[in-house]
C-alpha cells in the first residue's frame, strides 16, 4: 500500500563531466537498466505517495527516459543556483503544501542501493523521531566524499565537504553517502537559510544537518553495512565496477533460487531476466533484457539471449538470439543466429550455422545445418535439408515461404518466395523451387549432367590433375 507520509526526491540534474560522454550520466546503463532506472525501481518499492525528479542537464533526454519508467513521476527543473541544497529546495516546493511527512533524497547515479536498506533507514528515522537521518559508510579511502563529523559523544554534529575540510577532518573515514530522510517541515524551515559561502560556491544540502543540530533538532547518521552499496558512478571505471558488483548480486540471487550457474565470473544476467528452478547456465553466457528461461532448460556455453523466451527442458548452445521464442524440449545451436520474430516449436531444432528471421518452425520440425530461413513458416515434423535458403527479398519487397507439415526437403535447396510447399511433399537435392509444390509431390530441378571427356588433359596439361587423370586411364 502507498505510504501517504513518504515522498522521494531523485537528484538527476548533474552533467557528469567525468564520464566524458554526450549521454547524461544517469542514462548510462548497467544490468540492462539505466543508472536512474535502478534508482527509480528502488524508489517504487518504497511505495511513496510522491516521487519527484530534479532535472537540468540534457533535460529532454532524461525526462523522456524517466517518464517511460515511471509515468506518474513529477519533474522539477533546477535553476542556475548550483548545489544539492537548491535541487532539493525546488523539489520541496513542488510537494503539496500540506505534506508534512518524510522525504527521502537519493542520487540518480547510485544504482546499488536497495529498498531494504532504505526501508531500514526510514524506520530508524521514524523510531528516533528525527528531523534528519542520513546514510553513511565507513571507507578505507574516503577521498572525494563529505565527512561525517561526530561530537565527543559520537552524535552526528555536521557534514563537511572534501574541499572545505581541515586536515584533521580529512582523516575521518565515515562518509556521507548523499542519501537522506528528512522531515518535510525541517527542510522547509532550514533550506532558505543555507548560503553559498563555501569553497565550491554551491548550496549544500549537507548544511541542513548542521543547522538542524544547532536548532536542537534530532539528527543522526546510520552506517550502511557495505560501503559499495552507496557508491556513486562518476566515470567509466566506476561504471564497470558497479556493473560487476550488480551482476554478482544478481547471479547470487538466482543461485540461491535454484539455478545452476557454473561460472559466475563469465555469466552476465540483466536485472529484468527471469529464471526458473533447475535452469542451468553454462560459462560465457549473457542473458539480457526481459529474457525468460523456463524450468530445466540449459543455456550456453557462449550464448547471448536478448528478450528471448526459452521453454522447459530446451537446450540453447553457442547461440546469438534476439526476440526469439524457443519451445519446450527444443534444441538450438551450436553457432545459430536467431533474429527477431523467430518461433521454434516444442521439440524442434535449429542447428549448426543456421540463421532465422521472422520465421515460425513448428512442433518437431528441424532445420539442422547451414541454412537461412527468412519470413518463413514451417509446419510440424518437417525436415529442412542442409544448405537450404529462402530467397525472400526481390530487391523491393519481402515475400513469405510456407513449408507444410511432414515435408522432407533436399540439401542445397532455394525456395524463391512467395512459394508454398504442401504437406508431405519432398524436394530433391539442389532444387530451386520457384512455384508451389502440391501436397505429396516430389519437386526436382531437371538439369541433365554433361561429361566432357578429356577436358582436363586438353585444358590443364601438365597439372597434377592432368597427370592423375592420365594415370587413371
Amino acid at each position: 500500500m502507498t505510504d501517504q507520509n513518504l515522498a522521494v526526491i531523485v537528484l538527476a540534474a548533474g552533467q557528469g563531466t567525468r564520464m566524458k560522454s554526450a549521454r547524461p550520466k544517469v542514462l548510462h546503463s548497467i544490468a540492462g537498466r539505466t543508472l536512474v532506472g535502478h534508482v527509480l525501481s528502488t524508489a517504487r518499492d518504497l511505495a511513496p505517495s510522491h516521487v519527484i525528479a530534479v532535472v537540468r542537464h540534457e533535460r529532454d533526454a532524461v525526462v523522456s527516459t524517466i517518464s517511460e519508467l515511471m509515468p506518474d513521476i513529477l519533474f522539477v527543473d533546477q535553476d542556475d543556483i548550483p548545489g544539492t541544497g537548491r535541487a532539493v529546495e525546488v523539489a520541496i516546493g513542488a510537494l503539496p503544501a500540506d505534506f508534512d511527512g518524510d522525504v527521502v533524497v537519493v542520487s540518480g547515479d547510485v544504482p546499488l542501493l536497495d529498498a531494504t536498506t532504505l526501508a531500514s533507514l526510514i524506520a530508524e528515522h521514524r523510531r528516533a523521531d528525527a528531523s534528519a537521518t542520513l546514510l553513511s559508510a565507513i571507507l578505507d579511502d574516503a577521498t572525494g566524499y563529505g565527512r561525517v563529523v561526530r561530537d565527543s559523544a559520537g552524535v552526528l554534529d555536521r557534514i563537511v565537504e572534501q574541499k572545505d575540510a581541515t586536515q584533521t577532518e580529512l582523516e575521518i573515514t565515515e562518509i556521507n553517502s548523499g542519501t537522506y530522510v528528512f522531515r518535510a517541515s525541517a527542510l522547509r524551515e532550514q533550506l532558505p537559510l543555507v548560503t553559498l559561502a563555501n569553497a565550491q560556491g554551491e548550496k549544500y544540502l549537507t548544511d541542513v544537518i548542521g543547522l538542524l543540530r544547532s536548532a536542537g533538532s534530532t539528527v543522526s547518521a546510520l552506517p550502511v553495512r557495505d560501503g559499495w552499496m552507496v557508491a556513486g558512478v562518476n566515470d567509466r571505471v566506476q561504471l564497470a565496477e558497479a556493473s560487476r558488483r550488480m551482476n554478482e548480486l544478481i547471479v547470487r540471487r538466482w543461485q540461491l533460487d535454484g539455478v545452476t550457474i557454473t561460472d559466475p565470473a563469465t555469466t552476465w544476467i540483466d536485472a529484468d531476466v527471469v529464471l526458473a528452478e533447475d535452469v542451468e547456465v553454462l560459462p560465457g553466457t549473457q542473458l539480457k533484457g526481459a529474457t525468460l528461461v523456463q524450468r530445466g532448460a540449459t543455456v550456453g556455453p557462449d550464448t547471448t539471449l536478448v528478450d528471448c523466451e526459452i521453454g522447459e527442458n530446451a537446450t540453447v548452445k553457442r547461440t546469438d538470439a534476439t526476440l526469439a521464442v524457443i519451445g519446450a524440449g527444443a534444441s538450438v545451436g551450436p553457432f545459430a543466429y536467431l533474429r527477431p520474430g523467430t518461433y521454434l516449436g516444442a521439440d524442434g531444432k535449429i542447428g549448426t550455422f543456421v540463421e532465422t528471421k521472422n520465421s515460425t518452425i513448428g512442433t518437431g520440425s528441424k532445420v539442422p545445418h547451414l541454412s537461412y530461413l527468412g519470413d518463413t513458416t514451417v509446419g510440424e515434423h518437417s525436415n529442412v535439408g542442409a544448405g537450404t535458403i529462402t530467397a525472400n527479398y526481390d530487391g523491393v519487397n519481402k515475400s513469405a515461404t510456407v513449408v507444410g507439415s511432414h515435408v522432407r526437403t533436399g540439401s542445397h535447396n532455394v525456395f524463391v518466395a512467395p512459394v508454398t510447399i504442401g504437406d508431405g511433399a519432398y524436394t530433391g537435392a539442389g532444387t530451386v523451387v520457384r512455384k508451389d509444390v502440391p501436397a505429396g509431390a516430389l519437386a526436382i530441378t531437371v538439369a541433365p549432367q554433361r561429361n566432357m571427356e578429356g577436358w582436363v588433359q586438353a585444358n590443364r596439361a601438365g597439372t597434377a590433375a592432368a597427370r592423375a587423370a592420365e594415370a587413371a586411364e
